[in-house]
């Protein structure tokens, strides 16, 4: 039973541009401008009329943007649930402009080690995010751990875990790779790994949405019977001001928003692409999560019961139930 007939989610792109050369991600080898400020105020009012909730400003990497406080500000001032992940090089310098504003802020590390993460991430950013961890700490802010979880890092989770996310009070936020990014770093995670990792997620201070294993261990998203809501649940920005559909992953095709963001989603076109979600070929198989995680929270299916304790542990340990009744 369909339980929310809107948009929640918006996946604000602010530039595909990026300061790493991460190995399991290809974002940053695509050019790219950077978002306006009054395309930004345009479009986020017309999100508050279409009912989404949460905006996630994303990249690249978004503090690329000089302007991205602001935009974050405005959405937070709008009674939009934030959120930003970054890879912590840029954020010391733009953490006092950013206090207050951020209301799930993620510190991208996928290992105790700093040769180990850095050369996951091409860049030496790992005393980067030790420094941001210090930095948000001393401005009161409460950043998440956010770990991407491939079979060759699997066993780094205990090391993280012990020694960084439980000594500072942080969040541990485990997100599973899917397929799309897993080719460079040992393929998907085995029965046994999904076991284990599941396991993890129940531990006080970690996050895991339950229903991310399920799904792999269903084998993704299936065309004939789609659990993925990905166009119906979640508006995809480019940092060219376009509407993406079905999914940035696919992005089958792309509309000028020009202004007009609001009439452009309820228009016959739009409406076809988001009538095709999960059911195109390239579908088959699919586990990308932030695209599940929305798809799960509007439908009773069993993924929606399986998400539901770890999302509520989440929202209770970061306040985040209270900016939702606002």
């Amino acid at each position: 039973m369909r339980l929310v007939n809107h948009p929640v989610l918006c996946n604000y792109y602010v530039t595909y541009r990026c300061n790493a050369r991460c190995s399991f991600c290809d974002i940053w080898e695509k050019p790219s401008p950077y978002i306006t400020l009054d395309d930004v105020e345009r479009n986020l009012r017309d999100l508050k009329r279409l009912g989404v909730s949460v905006v996630d400003f994303t990249g690249g990497e978004p503090l690329l943007h000089r302007q991205i406080h602001e935009f974050v500000g405005l959405a937070h001032d709008m009674g939009f649930i934030t959120t930003l992940t970054t890879n912590c090089l840029l954020y010391p310098k733009y953490a006092e402009k950013l206090r207050g504003k951020v209301d799930m802020l993620h510190f991208s590390l996928d290992s105790s080690e700093k040769e180990v993460h850095d050369k996951g991430r091409g860049v030496a950013c790992y005393d980067f995010v030790l420094e941001s961890i210090r930095v948000a700490r001393e401005l009161g802010e409460r950043p998440d751990i956010l770990f991407t979880v491939f079979r060759e890092n699997l066993h780094e989770l205990e090391a993280v875990y012990r020694d960084i996310a439980q000594p500072n009070g942080l969040v541990l936020i485990l997100n599973p790779a899917f397929e799309y990014n897993t080719v460079e770093t040992g393929g998907q995670l085995t029965p046994a790994e999904l076991d284990y990792l599941s396991a993890f997620g129940r531990r006080k201070g970690v996050y895991l949405n339950e229903a991310f294993i399920a799904l792999r261990r269903d084998g993704g998203n299936h065309v004939a019977a789609p659990v993925c809501r990905a166009a119906s649940t979640t508006l995809v920005i480019s940092p060219s001001n376009e509407l993406v559909l079905p999914c940035y992953h696919l992005g089958e095709q792309k509309f000028p928003i020009n202004g007009q963001l609001h009439d452009l989603y309820q228009s016959p076109e739009v409406g076809r692409l988001v009538a095709l979600e999960g059911r195109l070929p390239q579908c088959e198989g699919c586990t990308i999560n932030c695209y599940m995680q929305p798809s799960f929270a509007v439908e009773t299916s069993k993924y929606f019961w399986q998400a539901l304790p770890s999302t509520l542990k989440y929202n209770w340990t970061k306040g985040t139930w209270k900016r939702m009744l606002q």
